[in-house]
């Protein structure tokens, strides 16, 4: 039987197989209250600013697992890196990343700070590697300076914050610039993807044909990411990719490196 880049992402070759859960803190996320301008063009225009690949945070430098599952043979064309994407979006990012992301909107929008902490807190305890410990909190730390520099309400907030974890910090961004919630959802999971393909063309390599072709394939798996991210219960968070934790864990000592580690 032919096993999918999917399934080898969920295993761990003959390790025991883990998900790492997140525990109840207040069940059903509170929706993030919706700002006034839900349709203006210049909500939209912050929300493609905040998505833009020139967002200047250093996400084009890290492949998140992507270039040590093409040193393993993991992936190695368009549809085994399709199917290493679809894969980590469905059982990490959408069970766990973009959740924590609902819940840091809701957050801010409340200005509760101790809830913004726990959820903060929550995600940087999730991150399975030093690598992507490391990047989580380097991006997080450069859109706090965006923000700051910016000279955007509620910076003083972020800097409150120790160990400021990526999504935290975008998520404010979003709730100063008045982005619809649902729209923020899908705007961060679109840039997580578009990174990914972006990744994909440099490391397997593949042709900007094949990665317009990757994104095209990837819109229904992140409309579904977006209906699990905003259903979960808190009791219900948690990632489950061994393969990629491996994976990210190994990259560092990986003899050949485009990507940080």
């Amino acid at each position: 039987m032919a096993v999918t880049t999917e399934q080898v992402l969920t295993s761990a070759g003959g390790l025991p197989r883990i998900a790492q859960a997140i525990p109840a803190h207040a069940g059903q996320p509170e929706p993030a209250q919706a700002p006034q301008d839900l349709t203006s063009a210049a909500g939209l225009q912050r929300l493609l600013q905040l998505s833009s690949p020139i967002l200047p945070v250093g996400a084009y430098s890290y492949s998140q697992g992507l270039e040590a599952a093409a040193e393993a043979g993991d992936v190695h064309d368009t549809e085994s890196a399709g199917g290493w994407i679809s894969g980590v979006l469905r059982h990490s990012v959408a069970r766990l990343e973009a959740p924590i992301l609902v819940r840091l909107l809701a957050a801010w929008s409340r200005d509760d700070e101790a809830a913004v902490a726990h959820w903060n807190e929550r995600f940087v305890a999730s991150r399975e590697s030093a690598e992507l410990r490391a990047e989580t909190l380097q991006m997080g730390y450069s859109m706090r300076t965006l923000v700051q520099s910016l000279e955007l309400p509620g910076a003083a907030r972020l800097s409150r914050i120790a160990a400021l974890s990526w999504p935290a910090a975008w998520s404010l961004a979003a709730q100063v610039w008045r982005v619809d919630p649902a729209q923020a959802l899908t705007g961060y999971l679109w840039a997580w993807a578009e990174n990914q393909v972006l990744a994909a063309l440099k490391i397997v390599p593949l042709g900007q044909t094949d990665g317009q072709r990757l994104l095209l394939a990837l819109s229904g798996p992140l409309a579904a990411a977006a209906r699990t991210a905003s259903e979960l219960r808190d009791d219900e968070l948690g990632a489950f990719t061994p393969r990629l934790a491996l994976l990210s864990a190994r990259h560092e000592s990986q003899y050949s490196r485009l990507f940080r580690s």
